[in-house]
């Protein structure tokens, strides 16, 4: 019998596709903003006091026990943030490859226009994107596995309160302005990609178009007031 020789297509999974992979990304990011708000509303409670802070801190660890091991939620939390960080770059970089592909040698000799900001956008999230990943695992460093001690010796003989106080020192300023950057890197990556994944998801038109952009610019602003105000008030001496 011959054989034929016509090649039989791969079949590609449905998030394979850059369809599949932007919806990945809109729901990915859909879950991390959801965590970074509770994330900013727990740090506010630093203006409540060592005992409002330290006891939100406690309750992170205790929630669900005994149902589930201490700290057991917290860490199913942490996994889930993981997973959906690792889903989201994956996707992100996939779909850059593609775009770079797709336009070829000239791929960003834009002078003007529509696609100039376009261009513009993609490069800020990219950068902004790296930032982030690298600021999560210093954060992570300095407050989750207490491998990091700014402003004190050792991080693990503190409280969560008294760790947020010696972090954001006017001694230790490098500690405030490397946080600065970050918030500032999460806010334009959440406005720019807020307003993607709205448009993803089949939300957008050109009427609620003005709405949404002003909805993804106000979620970036309440995040980056949210997270900045804790370590400013510490930084001037306001909480202590």
């Amino acid at each position: 019998m011959a054989t034929s020789t016509q090649t039989v297509p791969k079949k590609i999974g449905k998030l394979s596709t850059s369809v599949g992979l932007k919806i990945q990304m809109a729901v990915t990011g859909l879950f991390f903003v959801i965590f970074v708000l509770f994330h900013m509303y727990g740090n506010l409670k630093m203006f409540n006091g060592p005992e409002a802070y330290n006891g939100y801190a406690q309750f992170l660890r205790d929630v669900g026990y005994p149902i589930v091991p201490h700290e057991g939620v917290l860490w199913i939390l942490r996994v889930l943030l993981l997973v959906s960080v690792i889903l989201h770059a994956h996707a992100a970089i996939v779909l850059w490859r593609r775009g770079k592909i797709a336009r070829g040698p000239n791929a960003y000799k834009v002078k003007r226009g529509k696609k100039t900001v376009q261009t513009y956008s993609s490069r800020t999230m990219r950068w902004g994107g790296i930032i982030l990943l690298l600021f999560i695992v210093w954060h992570i460093l300095q407050f989750t596995t207490l491998s990091i001690s700014v402003g004190a010796d050792d991080y693990s003989a503190m409280t969560p309160y008294d760790r947020m106080i010696a972090g954001f020192q006017p001694d230790v300023w490098w500690g405030y302005a490397i946080y600065l950057v970050a918030i500032a890197a999460l806010a334009m990556h959440i406005r720019h990609g807020a307003w993607s994944a709205l448009q993803t998801l089949g939300w957008s038109n050109r009427y609620r178009e003005p709405v949404l952009n002003g909805i993804a610019i106000l979620i970036a602003a309440v995040i980056f007031i949210g997270f900045m105000a804790p370590p400013t008030a510490i930084l001037f001496g306001l909480i202590s």
